[in-house]
């Protein structure tokens, strides 16, 4: 199952799914010194059942919108990001906007920093907001959590549903891997003694090592010489 982060910068995406997995995703240099999301970062866990949940924590930034998109383009699940003290902002708007033109259909918000409010109706103004706007752009809010990535508060909660959501998809992609191998490349590049790198989301079929692949549209034809799942290697 793949995740996705959404909500305004420095609404706490990045503390969030640290807190959750104990990744840090902002692992570029300018990332670290300004304490910004620029590119896609990405971390897992393990439910109970063995299923594999992976995180892609996007940008919150306006100008990093194009990045934030590639990021939610081929996920399972939301996560709109909201910070207790600040409520429904600007980019919360875009990025809702931008999970609804993609088809996501399912979105769990999550209330932030609720450590920094003295007064709890600030917490409820910004989840009815938050709610509201996933309604506005055809998106069913599955849950609302209120948490603080700091404190520890509601995370084990709010793990235990996405462990719950990850065993129903399981239990209802009864046809997953009998098709033909397809996957959506989110990025490519080169590596010096390693050749093309991509990475992306698989969504239908099974490959192994040395296997030939296509790509489309430019029916250019490959052969997969090495691959990670989750950040370990496997055969297949």
């Amino acid at each position: 199952m793949l995740i996705a982060t959404a909500g305004h910068v420095d609404h706490g995406k990045t503390t969030l799914i640290r807190a959750l997995t104990g990744v840090e995703t902002d692992r570029l240099k300018e990332e670290k010194a300004r304490g910004l999301s620029i590119d896609l970062g990405f971390a897992y866990i393990n439910a109970p059942n063995g299923e594999s949940i992976g995180f892609v924590d996007v940008p919150g930034h306006e100008k990093f919108i194009r990045n934030m998109a590639v990021g939610v383009a081929a996920i399972d699940l939301a996560l709109l990001i909201v910070a207790a003290d600040d409520g429904v902002m600007p980019q919360t708007r875009e990025h809702a906007a931008i999970l609804g033109l993609f088809g996501v259909t399912k979105a769990v918000v999550v209330i932030t920093r609720i450590d920094l409010v003295d007064n709890p109706d600030s917490i409820e103004i910004a989840a009815d907001a938050s709610k509201q706007l996933l309604s506005s752009n055809g998106i069913d809010c599955s849950a609302i959590h209120r948490v603080s990535s700091v404190a520890g508060t509601g995370i084990e909660e709010l793990k235990k549903e996405l462990f719950d959501f990850a065993s129903d998809i399981t239990g209802k992609s009864e046809t997953a891997g009998k098709g033909c191998f397809r996957m959506a490349i989110d990025r490519s590049f080169s590596v010096a003694g390693a050749g093309t790198i991509v990475t992306g989301t698989v969504h239908d079929g099974q490959m192994q090592l040395n296997e030939s692949l296509q790509h489309l549209p430019s029916k250019t034809n490959l052969r997969l010489k090495k691959m990670h799942i989750n950040g370990r290697e496997a055969q297949e």
